[in-house]
């Protein structure tokens, strides 16, 4: 114990004899050098001293250290500036495979305090990402402080916010069959018609909290028109058409869908067909006038739209208003789409209407037909009187004596009827529709039974 004690006194010792050479003495001889040095020359310096031209030197060298020292304090305060960085992104760190973040904004504001020079170079530093570290942190809320890493330390900032509340899910996943929407169809030429569109899979993995997962009513492949580079018949490829899943609402839902673009394969035709062009008169000529002749200057016009629509499609038909009509009269139509078809050929159409004088002509013993009759029953005339009547035709004398009677047709409406005897209204029509029927037998008697 004493050799340890007397090994610490030995160190001690050294330690004060190095600070005794090494510095007590060498400023204990300064200090004794100055003070002979200012007893020798205290005339000379007080004389020095005494004088006006040093008092002032001495003043404007402490006066110029004055103002450099409060110039660089108030250059200091004065240079204080704040620049508000807008929209930027926020970065959070967590198990992005086995948990789904909500509630953290995708942008915040920051607010940087300094010198102007140190805000230009921390803007110019790529480094300005705001982040978040949610590693650790289990299902349920949390609240946590958004981090801005700045390069600049001489800057201060302050991020709004600076704290938010988070929710974290346990992320799952569904598989989901994809569907096709059609996005701006009407930009699509209208001679065009989209046949059909083929993915390159059926369905895709979508991933999520479980009770967005349970909204999802439909995952849609959105296949633009406008994306299509030039618009003809054929099949066209589309490459990174994006997946989107809906509500039952129609409303997006976020979440993340495995793969997020598929490759979609667009079946593009051009259905068309040449259709003779119909002119109906509409409305009664002047008394005693008939129509002679209704002529158009095309005679046919082709039509675009669905495979269906053309197919079914056998005749355009355009009216014209002759009511009270009593000279000849051309009219231009516009030619209406039916359904279904997206483009004609022509727009319009001339019609001249040519009147004559009126006549009249009697086509006797016309069959008179039923139409929509419930199949459960079945229609008969309750006497011969009554299956056949005699149809008044009146128009030009050149449509008359072209008119063939296996034309006209005489007819029963039947609809709503049931069992029991009835007198029905007797309609007429025919093919020439510049003739106008009648059957000069208004009603005739019906008897339905059923089957």
């Amino acid at each position: 114990m004493k050799k340890i004690i007397k090994f610490f006194i030995n160190i001690f010792k050294h330690i004060a004899s190095f600070i005794d050479r090494f510095i007590v003495i060498p400023i204990t001889r300064l200090i004794i050098k100055l003070n002979d040095f200012l007893k020798n020359h205290a005339k000379t310096l007080d004389k020095f001293a005494s004088k006006k031209s040093t008092l002032l030197i001495v003043s404007l060298i402490l006066a110029f250290i004055v103002y450099v020292v409060v110039d660089q304090e108030t250059t200091v305060m004065l240079d204080q500036y704040a620049e508000i960085l807008e929209d930027r992104p926020v970065t959070a760190v967590y198990n992005e495979e086995m948990y789904v973040v909500e509630g953290l904004p995708e942008s915040v504001d920051i607010t940087l305090v300094g010198q102007k020079r140190h805000i230009f170079l921390a803007k110019q530093s790529p480094s300005q990402t705001v982040s978040v570290d949610l590693t650790g942190l289990k299902p349920g809320n949390h609240k946590v402080k958004l981090k801005y890493t700045q390069t600049m330390k001489s800057l201060d900032y302050k991020l709004d916010p600076s704290t938010v509340t988070v929710t974290i899910y346990e992320k799952e996943s569904v598989n989901k069959t994809l569907s096709v929407d059609l996005l701006h169809q009407d930009d699509l030429d209208s001679k065009l018609y989209i046949n059909n569109v083929e993915l390159d899979r059926s369905s895709a993995i979508v991933k999520g909290a479980k009770y967005k997962l349970n909204q999802i009513a439909t995952v849609k492949a959105l296949v633009d028109v406008n994306s299509i580079a030039k618009q003809q018949a054929g099949d066209i490829t589309l490459k990174d058409v994006p997946l989107v899943a809906y509500n039952e609402n129609g409303k997006a839902i976020d979440v993340e869908i495995v793969p997020s673009t598929v490759t979609a394969k667009v079946n593009i035709t051009s259905p068309s067909k040449d259709v003779p062009i119909k002119v109906v008169p509409k409305g009664t000529v002047a008394f005693g006038k008939s129509i002679k002749e209704l002529s158009t200057d095309i005679s046919t016009v082709k039509v675009y739209g669905t495979q269906e629509a053309v197919d079914a499609i056998e005749q355009i038909e355009v009216s014209v208003d002759v009511d009270k009509l009593d000279k000849n009269k051309d009219y231009k139509v516009t030619i209406k789409k039916p359904s279904g078809i997206t483009e004609l050929s022509s727009k319009t159409v001339n019609v001249s209407v040519k009147l004559d004088e009126e006549s009249s002509k009697e086509f006797e013993n016309i069959s008179i037909q039923t139409i929509n009759l419930d199949s459960k029953y079945k229609p008969q005339a309750a006497s011969d009187d009554d299956s056949k009547v005699t149809v008044v035709v009146k128009g030009s004398s050149d449509a008359l004596d072209n008119l063939d009677a296996s034309s006209i047709r005489a007819y029963v409406d039947l609809k709503n009827y049931g069992p029991g005897t009835y007198d029905v209204e007797v309609k007429v029509s025919g093919d020439d529709l510049k003739l106008s029927y009648s059957s000069k037998t208004k009603k005739v008697r019906i008897v339905i039974s059923e089957k």
